[in-house]
């Protein structure tokens, strides 16, 4: 996901010369994952206790103890997924993206994620939702809920502050998901692409195109659909960002969708791009991340 202000990367070795890491920091020969953060310190999404900004990279002390698998920035806050698959959350509060069972409006430091009775193996932050995939795939979603993006249905509520099951994926095994501005793209252990959401733009690959004002037409999907433009392609890796989404299939092929997104990516002489476009001035993909309105593609060259 996309993200305002707010810089993260998993460490493996950080060299620090000040004495306030050097006690615990000296576990990195156990192999240790630690949380550097920098940026943005509104409404404590840097997981540090305060609100200040940070300018460098900085330890998130309160994982002194345990090893991160994962992180993920949403816009305003952020998870962590640790060792041995437990989730935390830091940041806003406003639409329940913590997924904390008290009340509160943000929060500085991280606090766990309520309800997830499971192992979880991926995390993912949206602007205002999140979600969990635990270790027999089955797919949590909690947050903001105003255009289906959790995938609920259509009559779940607009704010869900709890880690729910998406019950319409039963027997389906999730493998991995990305979440955008207002909607949430995941892909299948068979490689079947999935999103739902918001759909204006095209950026569900569903072919939605928006009207002329751009509100006037519901585009909105509230349960998970597959994208039929890509049946028949083994889809691996997938991502969402502000406007499009994006995914990689088995044989490295990149696909972008999201009209608003084609003039970025080399798409430049197609009109429409609501269901699907392939770029094939790539070499082979391994992995794709979308932001607000840019893209980026790790290769195997």
């Amino acid at each position: 996901m996309w993200n305002r202000g707010c810089g993260w990367q998993i460490v493996r070795r950080l060299d620090l010369k000040t004495r306030r890491f050097g006690r615990w920091m000296s576990n990195e020969a156990s192999g240790k994952r630690f949380a550097a953060v920098w940026g943005n310190g509104d409404y404590g999404r840097l997981g540090l206790g305060g609100l200040d900004s940070q300018w460098r990279p900085a330890i998130c002390s309160s994982f002194r103890d345990q090893s991160l698998r994962a992180i993920s920035c949403g816009g305003a806050h952020t998870l962590f997924l640790a060792e041995p698959g437990s989730v935390f959350a830091t940041g806003l509060n406003d639409f329940g993206q913590l997924g904390v069972s008290d009340n509160k409006i943000y929060s500085t430091e991280p606090v766990e994620v309520s309800g997830l009775q499971k192992e979880i193996v991926q995390i993912c932050a949206g602007y205002h939702h999140s979600c969990a995939i635990t270790v027999d795939g089955e797919l949590y979603m909690w947050g903001k809920n105003s255009n289906g993006q959790l995938g609920l249905g259509k009559r779940a509520p607009k704010v869900v502050p709890l880690p729910t099951k998406v019950e319409c994926l039963n027997g389906v095994t999730i493998k991995m998901a990305s979440l955008g501005s207002e909607h949430s793209v995941a892909v299948t252990d068979g490689g079947e692409a999935l999103s739902w959401g918001l759909g204006d733009s095209g950026r569900l690959g569903h072919g939605h195109e928006s009207s002329i004002l751009g509100f006037f037409k519901n585009t909105s999907e509230y349960t998970p659909r597959l994208i039929k433009n890509l049946e028949g392609i083994k889809v691996k890796n997938v991502a969402a960002g502000l406007l499009h989404s994006a995914c990689i299939d088995e044989n490295g092929s990149l696909f972008i969708f999201g009209d608003r997104a084609v003039d970025k990516v080399g798409f430049a002489e197609v009109k429409n791009a609501t269901a699907r476009s392939m770029t094939s001035n790539l070499p082979y993909s391994e992995e794709v991340a979308c932001g607000g309105y840019h893209t980026c593609v790790l290769t195997s060259n």
